[in-house]
């Protein structure tokens, strides 16, 4: 059987569709890279906000027209809303988030053990998923309450999974030729702290740079309370990419409140503060959600003027949306949408000059780059893109097609939001 896999949001949705590939491969199935070839589609959805459900929808529906076959929906969206998921052309199951480990098994009709077996080795998927970084699922769910936030309620409570079915993800990965591996979770911080013994996020990353050769380790979001005092210290081992996704979603101590964020902008500047000391020129990027209830005039240019003086390498804007059974859909203070259109694009200008500050940084240097991919572009030519482990976007050619390798590139210029330059080495 052709199977074709499609996700959409978060890295964790990545790290979930690469699992469901290694499943069907394990069973003797073929991974393609559309849903035109395909004889069974699945689509990992997301409903963080209103938009990224109503792409959920239209992908669904474009892999309706596309494919033969049938379609299996699973991912956040589809867990809150079952019967609209169910009503979409071609559908045939709709998998929660609960039953999703089990989503594989269930499709083929095989008893679930079988696929408890060492893993095969990882292959990168093809298609529009394709990547070089193996993205790791090690903790599922939330315990936060954060006001405007639906995915505590489509995840449920923070489970993590234990170091040997970790490390057996990451050797599976480095066995298919992986160089980065991206560890991922919905509460990523909060990984080993449901354990009958807790452990913490230092744990795990200190046992993988112990226990394997990975050239390069990242981290995906992290809510900054749940780094502890010893967590700074792991930036003394190069492997560990210096960039931290640090979610803080208003630069207003008051909207903070609001939303029930576990922090606040002092305790937030003093963490970046912690890791430009632990790991200098460290990629700080963030999240920020404008037009909040409740969010006036004064509220928004504290924020902006926030974001400002941190200095961020960069960050997301969300228009804030009201999501269903959530605390913020009841809060006062519904902010107007026109007001929140001008408000984003505001917060937008901020965050691109504080990435074209941060970026431009590097020009002049020499860096290391890990391909991400390769494209022919004349005889014996290749434009090749990749990162960073900053998390910078580099652009060079070459006489080789370097996929999935590591050169040292000589910055020579920012074009739009990447930079250019030439291998070096």
């Amino acid at each position: 059987m052709k199977v074709f896999l499609d996700s959409i949001g978060c890295r964790l949705n990545q790290s979930e569709i690469e699992k469901f590939a290694q499943q069907f491969r394990a069973a003797g199935h073929t991974l393609v890279a559309s849903a035109a070839e395909a004889d069974l589609v699945v689509v990992n959805t997301c409903t963080v906000t209103a938009k990224a459900a109503s792409d959920s929808r239209q992908r669904v529906r474009q892999a309706a027209r596309q494919t033969q076959g049938k379609i299996i929906i699973t991912g956040c969206w589809a867990t809150l809303e079952p019967e609209a998921a169910l009503a979409l052309p071609k559908v045939e199951r709709v998998v929660a988030n609960p039953e999703k480990d089990g989503l594989v098994a269930s499709a083929l009709g095989r008893p679930l053990e079988l696929f408890d077996l060492e893993p095969l080795a990882r292959e990168p998927l093809p298609g529009i998923h394709r990547r070089t970084r193996a993205f790791l699922k090690v903790q599922d769910g939330c315990d936060n309450h954060c006001t405007f936030c639906i995915t505590r309620i489509a995840r449920g409570k923070s489970r993590s999974r234990s170091i040997a079915e970790v490390l057996s993800d990451v050797r599976a990965a480095q066995a298919g030729g992986a160089q980065e591996i991206v560890l991922t979770g919905v509460q990523l911080g909060a990984w080993g702290q449901d354990f009958a013994s807790p452990l913490r996020l230092h744990d795990l990353v200190k046992t993988i740079l112990a226990e394997s050769d990975v050239a390069r380790l990242r981290l995906s979001s992290l809510e900054p309370w749940d780094l502890d005092e010893r967590f700074f210290s792991l930036w003394a081992d190069e492997r560990l990419c210096r960039h931290l996704h640090l979610p803080l979603q208003s630069g207003s101590a008051a909207t903070l409140r609001r939303m029930a964020r576990k922090t606040t902008p002092r305790a937030f500047r003093a963490l970046v503060e912690q890791a430009r000391s632990a790991a200098p020129e460290m990629a700080i990027t963030t999240d920020l959600i404008v037009g909040f209830p409740g969010e006036d005039e004064s509220e928004f240019q504290e924020s902006l003027e926030y974001v400002k003086s941190v200095q961020f390498a960069g960050g997301h804007v969300f228009s804030y949306s009201p999501r269903p059974g959530t605390p913020a859909e009841r809060l006062p203070g519904q902010v107007a949408p026109g007001v929140i259109r001008q408000r984003n694009a505001q917060m937008r200008a901020v965050f691109e000059e504080e990435a074209r500050r941060y970026a431009s940084a590097f020009i002049g240097r020499e860096v290391q780059v890990l391909w991400e991919s390769a494209a022919q572009v004349g005889d014996g030519e290749w434009e090749l893109h990749g990162l960073t482990d900053t998390y910078l976007h580099i652009c060079a050619r070459s006489d080789r097609a370097l996929w999935n390798q590591f050169s040292r590139v000589k910055v020579e210029a920012l074009e739009g939001d990447e930079l250019t330059g030439r291998v070096v080495g």
